[in-house]
C-alpha cells in the first residue's frame, strides 16, 4: 500500500490526528532533543509526553470513555505510534498505555479498571507490566514470578525482566504463577520488597527495567492471566509494528536525501543506476510492511477471525523490513552511519531492540508454519 492508497483508509479526523501529532514531534522533538531525553532519569521527556496527553489525548485513545479515557479505536493509537517511531521520541506510550492499560482492561477487573485507568488515560500515571523473565521468552504459559496466598491476598517472588517503563511506573501490573497457571496481579511499586533498576540497553531510546518482588504484597485482578497475556500480546506486536513502519520510512528518507548531496566522482550517489534500484527494492519494503501493519490494525478493530494470524505477520515483516532497511541506511550513508552524532545508528539500534519484544520473529514463523500444516 503506497503512502497515497494508504491516506484512503483513513477517514478526516484520524488524518488530522497524525497531521497534529507529527507537528508537535517536529517541534519538540528533533534529533538533538531526542537524545537529551534518553539521558534523564526517566529515559524520556515528561514535559513531550504531558503535551501529547493534554493537548492530544494521546494516552487516551484507546482507554473506553467509562473509564476517563476517549473510546477511539487501536486505528488511532496505531497512527500515533507510527509519528513517534519516526522520530524515536521515547514516551511511556508502548509501555504504560499500551502495555498495562491493555492488561488492566484484559484481566476484567472493573474496580481496577475505574481506579486506575484515568490516571493512565491523562498521562499523570504510568502502568508497567511485568511479564517475562530473564531468557525474553514472552510466553503466556510460563513466568517467573510466583504468587503465593496469604491471609488478606497474595505475596510475589521473583523477577520479571525486559520491563518497559517499570523503573518508574506507578502501579505494576505483574503476571505470575500461582496452583500451575498464570495469573495477574496489580502491586504497588512504593513497597520495599519491591526493587527496580534500569537496565543499560543498546537501543538508548527504549527504557527496559528489571523489578524483583520478594514478598510483595499484591491484589489478584485475574486468575486467567494466559488468556488476557495473549490478548496484550496479539494488541502489542500490532502497536509495535506501528513504531517499526514510521522508523523504517524516515530512515530511508534520511537516506535517500544524503544520496542526493552526496557527491561522489562529480556526481551525487543517488543518481548511480544501481543505488538507485537499491532505494527502490528498500521502498518496496517499507510499503509492504506498512500494509502488513495497516492490515493487522484493521483485523484487530474489526475483531476478524485472522486478527492473531495478521497480528504475527505484522510482527515478524515489520521487524525484518526495519531491521533491513536500517542496515542498508548504515551502508549507504558510509563510515558517518556509524557515529554517534549521526541519527542512522539510533535507527539501527532502534531495529534490532524492538525486533526481540515480544517474542523474537523467528518464534512466530514456527507458529504461522504450525498452523499452516508446514513442516517444521
Amino acid at each position: 500500500m503506497s503512502q497515497v492508497a494508504a491516506v484512503g483508509a483513513f477517514d478526516e479526523e484520524q488524518l488530522e490526528l497524525r497531521k497534529t501529532v507529527r507537528a508537535l514531534l517536529a517541534k519538540h522533538s528533533d534529533p538533538g532533543a531526542v537524545r537529551r531525553a534518553t539521558e534523564t532519569e526517566q529515559g524520556y521527556d515528561t514535559a513531550l509526553w504531558e503535551m501529547l496527553c493534554q493537548q492530544v489525548g494521546v494516552a487516551a485513545l484507546a482507554i473506553p470513555e467509562e473509564f476517563g479515557g476517549i473510546g477511539a479505536s487501536a486505528v488511532e493509537t496505531h497512527l500515533v505510534l507510527e509519528e513517534l517511531g519516526r522520530t524515536l521520541a521515547p514516551t511511556p506510550m508502548l509501555g504504560s498505555v499500551v502495555l498495562g492499560a491493555q492488561a488492566i482492561l484484559a484481566s476484567g477487573d472493573t474496580e481496577a479498571c475505574e481506579r486506575l485507568l484515568p490516571g493512565i488515560a491523562e498521562g499523570t500515571a504510568v502502568a508497567a507490566l511485568c511479564w517475562t523473565g530473564a531468557d525474553g521468552s514472552w510466553d503466556t504459559e510460563s513466568v517467573d514470578v510466583v504468587a503465593t496466598a496469604t491471609g488478606d491476598g497474595h505475596s510475589l517472588t521473583g523477577a520479571s525482566h525486559f520491563v518497559l517503563d517499570g523503573s518508574y511506573a506507578d502501579v505494576l501490573v505483574v503476571a505470575a504463577a500461582i496452583d500451575g497457571a498464570v495469573a495477574l496481579f496489580e502491586v504497588d511499586p512504593a513497597q520495599e520488597s519491591v526493587s527496580r533498576r534500569r537496565l543499560p540497553t543498546m537501543d538508548p531510546t527504549r527504557t527496559l527495567s528489571v523489578v524483583e518482588f520478594d514478598g510483595a504484597s499484591a491484589r489478584l485482578l485475574t486468575t486467567d492471566g494466559t488468556a488476557a497475556l495473549e490478548r496484550v500480546r496479539q494488541i502489542a506486536c500490532v502497536a509495535l509494528s506501528a513504531e517499526q513502519i514510521g522508523a523504517a520510512a524516515q530512515s530511508l528518507d534520511l537516506t535517500v536525501e544524503y544520496s542526493k548531496s552526496r557527491v561522489q566522482f562529480g556526481r551525487p550517489i543517488g543518481s548511480f543506476q544501481a543505488l538507485k534500484h537499491r532505494m527502490a527494492d528498500l521502498y518496496f519494503l517499507v510499503e509492504t510492511a506498512r500494509s502488513a501493519s495497516y492490515g493487522a490494525v484493521r483485523s484487530l478493530v474489526d475483531g476478524a477471525p485472522t486478527a492473531a494470524t495478521d497480528a504475527a505477520v505484522a510482527k515478524v515483516y515489520c521487524s525484518e523490513a526495519l531491521q533491513s532497511v536500517a542496515a542498508d541506511s548504515i551502508q549507504l550513508h558510509g563510515g558517518i552511519a556509524i557515529t554517534w552524532e549521526h541519527d542512522a545508528q539510533l535507527y539501527f539500534k532502534r531495529a534490532h531492540g524492538s525486533a526481540q519484544l515480544f517474542g523474537q520473529p523467528r518464534g512466530y514463523l514456527k507458529s504461522l508454519e504450525s498452523a499452516a500444516g508446514l513442516p517444521a
